[in-house]
């Protein structure tokens, strides 16, 4: 990895996560049928980081097991690295080891090493983020724990806030903020996380942090605990005039690029 990304350059996004297929029983009296879809949640997000000119590859959830990098070099292709609601199983658990048996290199390790060795890593909050539903999302017992700024729960870590939750902000001027303002629209829950010692607080829910910045080696990792997109991030927050400038920035300062 190289020492940040050179003046002027956008930084170059691998995004993973954030797609889901729903498998539906409709019951209509003594007669039922199923129906099948496919749905995206990272719309929004993506277009903002479009509308800023950063070059994107976007891994879905089902694509992981064939597209992830499974080297550092495929790695060295991008600046900042974003996991946004997709377990660890998804990386841990390829197709040729799952259902052949076979040795497959562990990725969560590599992005655990790409980190320390320059890279960016952002973690977003979803119900298959940080331990996650029912713990299923477990990142807490994988080599990435090494370098998020936050140490996960050993059990469900979800905290749900239907009525609305306020960011407080201890850190309202940091560079990962990029001059958005130290004020969100409401959020309606997140990941219950602890803020390593070493690790900078930003935002926070009572005393639960929301943004966590961090060193790792020579990279740099970011926690959001909450989501980018609904259900936690209700439509106020996608549409908050600040979201693509918030998202932006975030994403710069992983990758250390200038605006």
């Amino acid at each position: 990895m190289s020492a940040g990304v050179a003046p002027g350059r956008p930084p170059r996004v691998l995004f993973a996560g954030e797609s889901w297929m729903k498998h539906t029983i409709h019951m209509k009296g003594f007669d039922q049928f199923h129906t099948t879809e496919y749905e995206e949640g990272a719309g929004e997000f993506l277009a903002a980081l479009d509308r800023e000119g950063f070059p994107v590859t976007y891994i879905r959830g089902h694509e992981i097991s064939s597209r992830f990098p499974r080297t550092m070099t495929e790695l060295d292709e991008f600046d900042v690295v974003v996991l946004s609601d997709i377990g660890s199983n998804s990386f841990l658990l390829p197709d040729e080891t799952f259902l052949r048996s076979e040795r497959s290199p562990n990725r969560l390790a590599l992005l655990r090493d790409w980190t320390r060795a320059g890279g960016g890593l952002v973690m977003i909050g979803g119900y298959m983020s940080f331990t996650g539903i029912d713990g299923k999302a477990r990142f807490g017992m994988t080599p990435l724990a090494d370098v998020l700024p936050v140490a996960m729960l050993d059990h469900d870590d979800r905290i749900e806030e239907s009525e609305g939750i306020k960011a407080d902000f201890d850190r309202p001027t940091h560079e990962v903020l990029g001059g958005t303002p130290a004020e969100w629209p409401s959020l309606l829950g997140y990941n219950r996380v602890i803020a390593k010692p070493e690790a900078t607080t930003v935002a926070r829910a009572g005393d639960d942090p929301l943004l966590v910045v961090g060193q790792a080696g020579e990279g740099r990792s970011v926690a959001f605990t909450s989501d980018l997109a609904p259900h936690w991030a209700p439509p106020e927050f996608v549409g908050w005039p600040h979201y693509q400038q918030f998202w932006a920035s975030v994403l710069r300062w992983a990758a250390r690029a200038s605006s």
